[in-house]
């Protein structure tokens, strides 16, 4: 199993401000515990590269690139709303961000990996077509969903969302759209407010969604009748083509930012699912980008338990 991990310390540039819970050391503490691991040498290392704008474009209003740029060269502290802050480097790493997965999209159709996992910032799955949302400036594993239908040609595709906020953005992109399921478990009510179960896609996109809301104080217990009850007969049943995951470590039970309990174990297990459904339906095709996690040892720990389990090394 070869096993591809894309970083960059370009990513660092990114400054959304002083005592932001979106810092820096999110990824180096990630990093660095990778590093440190007996299977760090396994891993493929990959590097990003600066999506072309055509590509943000399939998600993003044009005018919304323009205006995200302005803002950052213009050294404004915030993109649209405060919880956004950026600085000078930010436009450009966010363009960054968005390519990450397009590159692990060449080099895993291109057969040099089986699957892999985008160690990136800033987050991607609050961004709206037109307006920056939570800490997001670039939806980028929608950016990426996008891709892989117009450039390389798949056609049915899963995002699961386990982030503990909701994936307003995400869901927004696809809502509509029938090749594409969007799943998204969540904390619920909670910010940013969206995720209702009754939410399931409208039009043609009708039962393509599928929000599976958690109450505060859920744990792996009930996340996992949510995965065997809902989850897994809807995505068998939907047969993707391609595995994409909002993989956000703030569900853990450590995380400051909300008050869902999962266990660092359990994120081994909802991987385990995943590999399972890509192995039965896409060919193991299964490509994991970084959305939240903020307490930094949970984070790495939550990573490395991810990562270790698609290069089938154990945690």
């Amino acid at each position: 199993m070869a096993t591809g991990l894309l970083y960059d310390e370009r990513f660092l540039a990114h400054d959304a401000g002083h005592h932001h819970p979106e810092r820096k050391e999110r990824l180096l503490s990630a990093h660095a515990f990778l590093a440190n691991q007996p299977w760090w040498s396994t891993l493929t290392p990959v590097a990003p590269r600066v999506a072309d704008p055509r590509w943000i474009e399939t998600t993003h209003a044009g005018a919304y690139l323009v205006r995200a740029a302005d803002s950052c060269r213009n050294g404004l502290p915030y993109l649209d709303v405060a919880d956004v802050g950026i600085s000078s480097d930010s436009y450009d790493v966010a363009l960054l961000a968005a390519g990450a997965g397009l590159a692990l999209a060449d080099r895993l159709i291109g057969g040099e990996i089986d699957n892999g996992f985008a160690l990136l910032r800033p987050p991607g799955h609050h961004a709206e077509h037109n307006q920056a949302l939570g800490f997001c400036v670039f939806n980028n594993i929608a950016i990426l969903a996008r891709y892989l239908q117009q450039q390389h040609g798949i056609g049915k595709i899963l995002i699961l969302d386990w982030d503990v906020h909701h994936g307003n953005g995400t869901q927004h992109s696809f809502e509509e759209d029938p090749s594409v399921l969007y799943v998204s478990l969540h904390q619920y009510p909670y910010y940013p407010g969206s995720g209702a179960a009754g939410e399931t896609g409208r039009g043609r996109g009708a039962g393509a969604t599928l929000n599976c809301p958690m109450p505060a104080g859920a744990g792996d217990t009930e996340y996992r009748q949510a995965f065997s009850e809902r989850i897994l007969p809807a995505v068998n049943a939907f047969a993707p083509e391609f595995v994409l995951i909002s993989a956000g470590f703030d569900a853990h039970t450590d995380d400051p930012l909300a008050d869902i309990n999962l266990s660092t174990e359990f994120y081994a297990w909802m991987s385990v699912q995943m590999i399972e459904v890509a192995d039965r339906h896409a060919g193991g095709r299964l490509l994991s980008l970084l959305e939240g996690g903020y307490d930094l040892d949970a984070l790495a720990h939550s990573v490395g338990t991810h990562v270790a389990t698609l290069a089938g090394v154990g945690a």
